[in-house]
């Protein structure tokens, strides 16, 4: 079966799919001496190369013109007024900017003919360009009908770790966006949920691997936004969906002998609408979706191999029963021309049960020393509101906006415990419930130039997020003493940026400055045993970002990029208070932990043709205080065999790498795409202390870790309406740190059928068709080897109907 997996992998190509920019031209005619408007003169655009008039416009009263639609391309615009002298100016649009405001253009009555003036505009031709990469979700069949983080699988540079967080080129320091702002959907700051996400609402998502300085500093491997669909047509128009599936048909590996095991074949129901309502004035939306299923989000297979010769394998199957529903509204009011509001609320409430029945095998004698059941109710909530002003000048592109956002997020998570063994037989309850409150305000101003734009903005962000504890301890109780019975993280963020883009017909440069004041506070229960003091710090930092891009040619570009970053660990990085559901390996916050920042550095190029492109990417970043989990034998407790994984920060390390995509249009039933990402994370020996639950010292050696992924496919239009996709992606053996993670890889295929002229859609996918895509980990510590297997849901069938009115 690898075989033929193989076979088919080095077929078959990744597909993303861009779209053409156009761009809008703006300006304003006046007489030379007597500066007054020339209203009512002759604007035509026509091509440099063979002179053919592409479009015009008649200025208005004010001598004001404005032409929309302009693909991108070199145009002579060639302005005239009866007694006047004709004005030429040769304009040259590549992509970097779609709307450019030429200003007060002087005539001259009489006079000679001006002298000509060069333009040049400049910002990606296509999305898969030097600054950003943008896949359209409607072509990604494959993957219909499934999660945010499904979507995202077939994307080039894009993978994923045990915890479904998303790698960018090696790392999941990973910011995501809902619609460029953040949002409690994805976490500010730290991505979350995505695989929570349904996608059928989502138009489209973005990569931006290097951010200017108009968004937010943290995250140093980039940014994912996620667009949502917005229609734009006058009256009510929208879609439903619904979508099943069934995940899991089959086990990787057999389970260890429990009365529960693992869930397999786990049925899914995912129901959606889109609904839009447009006036002249008023533009109504609303969208919803709900997620019911049966799901496997984990399942963690520990081998722990003792020097003394002990092997105790155990299963944590993560089985889980789910109910999630988004719902997200509000109205679009012009106020005139020129004013604008959006109202807007999102809520968004997920409840979910996960049981487990974690036998621990003693494999040298084949007898259960322990059998450990938990059973887990969490429910989340996040309520959003949000209101937005826009403020269009007379110039298009030239607007001020502004941003009010208030989220509250809602935690409420109870861990039943009951833990059988010679040792103890015995129940634990804990619960755990955090109020979170997130305030921000932000203002933006963007001003289109004759030679590109200037930017700038401010922002306030105040973040709370209290945690009670509550602990219900029985007999025995394997529930560390001394954590207390609350935590209080504040987090206020202030921030100010200004961006400025020039640009000139053989090269552009885009350069800004990102100012951030931070104030981090974490407040413990003075009963805590573990950590004496609260910590806090405050620090003023700025974050500057450049690019510059040589053009060679309409089709070769060259860019140079360089970012200041940084990634704040979050309340649950910082959390006390363990997660028990494998009481033999626990995972635990550090409060302690601080920032890590990352200096970028990128030279990218693409290059273009008929029908295709490559685009190539060599980056290097150099990370000040990284910070990971460690691995840590816990001998505090003589009866159990305890391993903490603990945040903690670990010095120097740096994320070097290349990167390449490539596109070809074989037929025009036919593309083919592919991309193949190397890199290399390698990390200086650190010695540092752990405090958690005794102190004790941890040494981490120098390690290099290479790696790379590549992702294939092949797309085809079929007779019939009907559309068909399949891929296949690799992600090769690499080391991690303390150990290494094994080779895995997917086979995904996926069919589209067009009904009723287009106004509905019928899809079939396949999701790691042979169940070859689970997580495996080869880890060394002091005292003790593990292996760790995930073999977590990854192989999903669904059936998806959409129809569109």
């Amino acid at each position: 079966m690898r075989k033929a997996c193989l076979a088919i992998f080095q077929i078959f190509s990744v597909a993303f799919l861009s779209a053409q920019e156009e761009i809008t031209m703006v300006g304003q005619l006046f007489d030379s001496e007597t500066n007054e408007t020339l209203p009512y003169a002759n604007v035509a655009v026509n091509r440099i190369d063979d002179s053919s008039l592409v479009t015009g416009a008649i200025t208005d009263e004010q001598g004001r013109f404005e032409i929309q639609g302009l693909p991108i391309g070199s145009y002579m615009l060639n302005f005239s007024f009866i007694g006047y002298t004709t004005v030429a100016q040769k304009f040259t649009a590549s992509g970097l900017n779609t709307i450019f405001d030429f200003g007060k253009i002087a005539m001259a009555p009489n006079a000679e003919q001006l002298e000509e003036i060069e333009l040049i505009g400049q910002e990606a031709a296509v999305n898969a360009d030097l600054n950003k990469l943008s896949f359209n979700l409607e072509d990604n069949i494959a993957q219909s009908g499934g999660s945010v983080l499904d979507a995202m699988k077939t994307m080039p540079g894009v993978s994923f770790d045990q915890d479904g967080k998303v790698i960018l080129r090696g790392s999941d320091k990973v910011v995501v966006l809902i619609d460029g702002k953040q949002s409690s959907l994805t976490g500010f700051g730290n991505q979350k949920g995505l695989s929570n996400i349904p996608a059928s609402n989502i138009e489209r998502i973005e990569i931006i691997n290097n951010p200017s300085a108009k968004y937010d500093a943290n995250g140093f491997a980039g940014i994912v936004n996620i667009i949502y669909k917005k229609e734009k047509q006058t009256g009510f128009n929208g879609d439903v969906g619904l979508s099943f599936g069934l995940g899991a048909l089959g086990k990787r590996q057999g389970d260890t002998p429990t009365d529960l095991g693992s869930f397999s074949v786990n049925p899914k129901l995912i129901p959606s609408i889109n609904f839009n309502y447009k006036t002249d004035k008023l533009n109504y939306f609303l969208q919803s979706e709900f997620i019911l299923q049966k799901a496997l989000p984990n399942n963690e297979f520990t081998t722990r191999n003792y020097d003394d010769g002990r092997k105790i394998i155990s299963q944590v199957p993560e089985n889980r029963r789910q109910f999630r529903s988004i719902i997200n509204g509000g109205i679009d009011w012009e106020l005139d021309e020129d004013n604008s509001f959006t109202f807007s609320g999102l809520y968004d409430r997920e409840k979910h049960i996960d049981t487990a029945q974690v036998a621990f095998i003693d494999l040298n004698t084949q007898s259960r020393n322990r059998l450990y059941t938990w059973r887990e109710e969490e429910i989340t909530r996040y309520i959003n509101v949000s209101v937005n002003f826009r403020h269009k000048y007379e110039q298009p592109g030239h607007t001020l906006s502004a941003n009010a956002q208030y989220t509250q997020g809602l935690e409420d998570e109870t861990y039943s415990l009951n833990d059988s063994s010679a040792i103890r037989i015995g129940k634990d309850k804990t619960n755990i419930l955090a109020v979170e409150h997130t305030t921000s305000l932000s203002g933006d101003y963007v001003r289109p130039l004759r030679s590109g734009r200037m930017e700038m903005g401010a922002k306030a962000r105040i973040r709370r997020l209290p945690v009670d504890y509550t602990i219900t301890p029985g007999t025995n109780s394997i529930i560390y003493p001394g954590l207390g019975t609350y935590s209080d993280w504040a987090e206020d963020l202030y921030a100010g940026y200004f961006n400025y883009v020039l640009e000139r017909e053989k090269f552009d440069v885009e350069g800004g400055l990102r100012a951030e004041q931070t104030k981090v506070s974490y407040d413990l229960d003075p009963t805590n045993i573990y950590y004496p003091n609260n910590d806090k710090y405050d620090y003023f930092k700025l974050f500057p970002s450049i690019r510059f891009t040589y053009i060679v040619n309409d089709g070769n570009k060259i860019s140079l990029f360089y970012n200041k970053r940084v990634d704040r660990p979050g309340e649950p990085e910082l959390r006390i208070f363990p997660k028990y559901d494998d009481p033999e390996l626990l995972k635990v916050g550090n409060p302690y932990l601080r920032p890590q920042f990352t200096d970028a550095f990128e030279l990218a190029h693409k290059y273009s043709w008929r029908g295709g492109s490559l685009f190539s990417a060599v980056y290097h970043r150099i990370i000040q205080d990284a910070y990971m989990r460690i691995y840590s034998i816990d001998n505090s407790n003589p009866q159990y065999d305890i391993i903490n994984k603990i945040y903690q920060n670990t010095g120097h390390a740096t994320n070097t790498g290349f990167e390449v995509l490539f596109s070809q249009d074989i037929a025009s039933n036919w593309k083919v795409s592919a991309s193949m990402n190397w890199y290399s994370n390698a990390i200086d020996a650190y010695q540092g202390t752990l405090l958690f639950p005794y102190e004790r010292p941890f040494f981490i050696e120098s390690s290099t870790n290479n790696a790379w992924d590549t992702k294939l496919n092949n797309e085809f239009k079929l007779p019939w309406n009907m559309e068909f996709q399949l891929t296949g992606i690799f992600y090769s053996k690499k080391n991690i740190p303390q150990g290494e993670e094994l080779a895995r890889s997917s086979i995904d295929l996926g069919i589209k059928k067009n009904l009723w002229d287009k106004k509905a859609e019928l899809t079939f996918s396949a999701s790691d068709i042979f169940n070859r895509f689970g997580i495996q980990q080869r880890l060394i510590g002091e005292g003790f080897t593990t292996a760790y297997e995930n073999f977590y849901e990854t192989q999903i069938f669904r059936l998806g109907f959409k129809y569109k009115f």
